[in-house]
């Protein structure tokens, strides 16, 4: 998908919202003590270590606010501005950030683990709350449109579609299956497993697979042209897809679940599958796998370069546009170190999309349910 930077929000009314998350963010500011020399802060900071946690403190605040700002707005029915959640998506960049910045500062900050499953140098395990209210508002701001035509399958419809496509493409069972497994992932990374949303931070980008326009008709093109193919191979896959035809009529094609994953897939993906022998050789762990495809959402052209490349894992990127995708899709964005880097091989840009993986491994443990049913 690929989404560029936005301008933030204005946040003249952030004071408006902090009363509304005191009782959410209770337990953080409980927790605050965490920075004080109650808790075992060193008698003296240097001047970079105290500036860490002043900046730290602020951007938690920062965040805190915009949080309440955004759930005051939606609970009094008040209008909110456009992409409303931009400001929510660069304040926690901006909270993890600094965080990342003070454990680089002073190391003795690192916490425990955290249920993210975010690397504790990033993140504190006592930021729960406002994380969970981030996810919170993010799923009332995508909320779907009520005409939305929602399937009672859509994860099996999206293996389903992922398998079928990489058969006609030429793959055999296996390979199928993995294809199959990835589009999974994909519905997962960028949806969080939500179907027919919309877009917090993009006006541009809606659906199951959220594609613009032009990318779900180039992928309803696409799709035509293999139907037949399509029909020999699963005559009963063919027939649901006449029923959602059917069914979606003129309502934009990215609100029905079923047509929004087909498309997605076609328009950026279908061409990629007969890749997916060689993919999986070279990255046997299957959310490796799901990142690399991933990586054709956001930086298409550079990816599909580097699977091109005699070695994939040691292509490097430089572009310093091709950098900002990167990091505008939280790819090496929190701290001074990551975002100071010029350039990253594939290899490396794996490596830092950790926080796409609570999301794949939830795909993964959906697909095992599927394959598992599909068994009995």
């Amino acid at each position: 998908m690929g989404i560029k930077s936005h301008t933030a929000a204005p946040t003249a009314a952030l004071a408006l919202g902090l009363c509304a998350v005191a009782s959410l963010v209770a337990a953080v500011i409980g927790n605050l003590g965490l920075m004080s020399p109650a808790m075992g802060e060193p008698a003296a900071l240097t001047k970079k270590q105290s500036e860490a946690l002043d900046t730290y403190n602020n951007s938690r605040n920062h965040f805190e606010a915009i949080l309440g700002q955004r759930r005051t707005q939606i609970n009094s029915r008040q209008p909110l501005p456009n992409l409303p959640g931009q400001a929510l998506y660069l304040a926690r960049n901006s909270m993890m950030s600094a965080y990342k910045d003070l454990t680089d500062a002073l190391p003795s900050k690192i916490g425990g683990p955290n249920k993210y499953g975010i690397p504790p140098a990033y993140f504190s395990a006592d930021n729960e709350p406002l994380l969970d209210e981030y996810r919170r508002l993010f799923d009332l701001m995508q909320a779907p449109p009520v005409n939305a035509q929602n399937s009672d399958t859509p994860f099996k419809d999206v293996v389903d579609l992922g398998t079928a496509i990489a058969r006609v493409r030429g793959l055999d069972a296996a390979n199928a299956e993995a294809a199959g497994r990835i589009s999974l992932g994909l519905f997962f990374a960028e949806t969080n497993g939500n179907q027919n949303i919309g877009n917090a931070r993009s006006n541009k980008y809606k659906g199951s697979l959220q594609t613009g326009v032009p990318e779900d008709q180039n992928g309803r093109k696409k799709w035509a042209a293999i139907k037949k193919s399509i029909a020999a191979l699963d005559p009963a896959l063919s027939l649901r897809d006449d029923k959602e035809e059917a069914r979606v009529g003129n309502l934009d094609h990215r609100y029905n679940h079923w047509t929004a994953v087909r498309d997605g897939l076609m328009n950026a993906h279908a061409d990629i599958f007969p890749q997916v022998p060689s993919i999986v050789k070279t990255l046997p762990d299957p959310i490796d796998q799901m990142k690399l495809f991933e990586l054709i959402q956001i930086i298409p052209s550079p990816t599909k370069s580097a699977l091109k490349s005699s070695n994939l894992l040691n292509y490097r990127i430089s572009d310093p546009t091709i950098m900002g995708y990167l990091r505008n899709n939280s790819v090496f964005t929190f701290g001074q170190v990551d975002r100071a880097r010029t350039s990253a091989t594939f290899r490396e840009i794996l490596d830092a999309m950790w926080l796409f993986n609570d999301k794949f491994e939830r795909a993964l443990a959906e697909f095992d349910k599927i394959k598992a049913r599909s068994k009995g």
